[in-house]
């Protein structure tokens, strides 16, 4: 097994440049996780890849929507179910999934996730009119970040 350094200098960036706490990347049956340094605790610095002995999840089982969350009596936040890049768009030259205003139905894509090289679709829960978008098209989010806002009055 080979280390490949550049890869983990590459992760140490990620975890600085987006202040992660943490984070695991696993290719094939290898798996790193680099630990960003927590005052008053011991920096964990890249850790040396070792054989990942669970079995993967499949992406079902991790990709699952996130609860939406009432922001208040019509505001429904739909969050993201996991750290990884958020996309408004199906590809580079198709329309945006949603808009701010567009009416929406429950179980409507309102953007993909891409995390390790997988792409899960993120379902609306609730039928409604997209209120905001905060979430930045190809920026990392983080798991339980607001992807859209959903004002649900309209029902």
């Amino acid at each position: 097994m080979t280390v490949d350094i550049d890869k983990i200098k590459k992760l140490v960036a990620l975890v600085e440049q987006n202040h992660l706490t943490e984070i695991t990347v696993e290719e094939g049956s290898t798996s790193v996780t680099v630990k960003a340094e927590i005052a008053g605790e011991e920096a964990a610095p890249a850790a040396a890849a070792q054989p990942y002995y669970e079995e993967p999840l499949e992406p079902s089982e991790y990709a699952m929507p996130a609860e939406p969350e009432t922001v208040n009596q019509n505001l429904v936040q739909i969050k993201s179910p996991m750290i990884g890049v958020f996309y408004r768009y199906p590809s580079p030259d198709s329309p945006p999934f949603v808009e701010e205003g567009d009416e929406i139905e429950e179980g409507q894509t309102v953007g993909i996730i891409e995390a390790m090289k997988v792409f899960s679709e993120i379902p609306s829960e609730v039928t409604g009119k997209v209120v905001s978008i905060p979430a930045e098209n190809g920026k990392l989010v983080q798991q339980g970040a607001v992807l859209v806002v959903i004002d649900t009055s309209g029902k």
